[in-house]
């Protein structure tokens, strides 16, 4: 029996939950702009939550005299909207959850050891949430889940690694509901590690233009509820199928033939019982690098041949939420499934001149989408895909 999406929620620098990120995805306004509350020496566009930390913990409800995390904050934030959005209760109901990210409590550890560089008061509590466990544990305590928590951190595939745990624990484990997703914060290790790469954009990220000089940064978290038994509920889409590959190329680039892209791609095709036509939509993991979408694209036309579906990249409006990414576009895909739309690439200019391959420009409605495909590429070639159908 297929794991079905019973409730969603997001945060991103569009906004902080389901509705504000649909009106701007569909008005095409993106949430990648400069940085004005992150301090960094680092000139660079980014898709930055404009709340601090003080101001979400507020929004929560949360005791002021407690220490967060930047990435528990967002988790909290999307989690308890996909637990209402859904209805469930961990109080009457056998509840996991599984979170996704790759910096952790990263924010506060830079924090302590600012303070104490600058002569400052360091306070050691802040080391205690660098773990990327901390997090979840964090976010379990807020939510109220006892029965199952833990941690997927698999660089930018994270939370897509995730979503393939929670059907897997839906299977074999008696759970009424899994609340997945992921969370990851914009902070300067972030900036500082992909300057040094060298391979953030100054300006707006192109994904599969050939002028693409680079991703931006971004922040915020997605979840989902998967459930087996709806009742009366209609659920936005189920999971179909779902792989992880790795082609262990390189520690920060997949293979110039997609080789773990294809397999992965071709994996959850397999696994959902179709065949690559039966695909009406792709949503790229598209960064907007030259190694990315490149690679990317050269594993969708192995797969597809001449009959490339749809698809196109939705960090236009996000930047590249790391950890988070799948969890946010896993929710960005139900949303497209429920509302037939299509969301566009929208500053796509000019095919690659090694591959003429072409994303949607513009918002398109009855699309008559039914199966989507998500993709989630991460550093040292953990590469997974998410089928969605309706």
């Amino acid at each position: 029996m297929a794991a079905h999406v019973t409730g969603i929620g997001v945060v991103t620098s569009m906004g902080l939950n389901a509705s504000e990120n649909w009106e701007a995805l569909l008005a095409k306004r993106s949430g990648v702009g400069p940085l004005t509350r992150l301090q960094t020496k680092h000139k660079v566009p980014a898709g930055e939550i404009k709340q601090t930390n003080e101001e979400l913990a507020a929004m929560l409800g949360l005791d002021s005299k407690k220490t967060y995390s930047r990435t528990a904050l967002l988790g909290m934030m999307a989690a308890k909207e996909a637990m209402n959005d859904a209805g469930i209760d961990p109080t009457k109901m056998k509840v996991a959850l599984i979170s996704g990210t790759s910096v952790g409590g990263m924010d506060l550890s830079e924090q302590y050891f600012t303070d104490q560089h600058e002569g400052k008061r360091a306070h050691l509590r802040n080391l205690f949430e660098h773990d990327c466990g901390a997090s979840t544990l964090r976010m379990a305590n807020y939510l109220g889940i006892k029965d199952f928590m833990t941690t997927i951190s698999t660089a930018c595939s994270s939370s897509a690694n995730a979503v393939m745990l929670a059907d897997r624990l839906l299977n074999c484990q008696g759970f009424d509901a899994v609340v997945v997703g992921g969370t990851d914060p914009l902070c300067k290790f972030t900036i500082n590690g992909f300057t040094s790469l060298m391979i953030l954009d100054q300006e707006q990220c192109r994904p599969f233009d050939d002028s693409r000089n680079g991703l931006n940064l971004g922040e915020g978290a997605g979840f989902l509820v998967l459930q087996r038994e709806v009742g009366n509920q209609k659920p936005y889409c189920s999971l179909l199928g779902y792989a992880n590959a790795n082609d262990a190329f390189h520690q920060t680039a997949t293979s110039a033939n997609g080789e773990g892209p294809y397999l992965a791609m071709k994996g959850a095709i397999e696994k959902a019982g179709l065949q690559p036509k039966d695909i009406d939509y792709v949503n790229a993991h598209g960064t907007g690098t030259g190694n990315n979408d490149l690679s990317e694209s050269t594993a969708m036309s192995r797969l597809f041949g001449e009959q490339l579906p749809p698809f196109s990249s939705t960090k236009v409006y996000t930047g590249h939420t790391l950890g988070a990414c799948g969890g946010i576009e896993a929710v960005f895909c139900a949303m497209m499934l429920k509302n037939d739309t299509i969301i566009p690439t929208f500053n796509f200019k000019t095919p690659m001149h090694e591959l003429n391959v072409t994303p949607e420009t513009e918002v398109k409605t009855n699309a008559g989408i039914k199966t989507v495909m998500s993709n989630s590429f991460g550093f040292g070639g953990n590469v997974s895909s998410l089928i969605f159908f309706l």
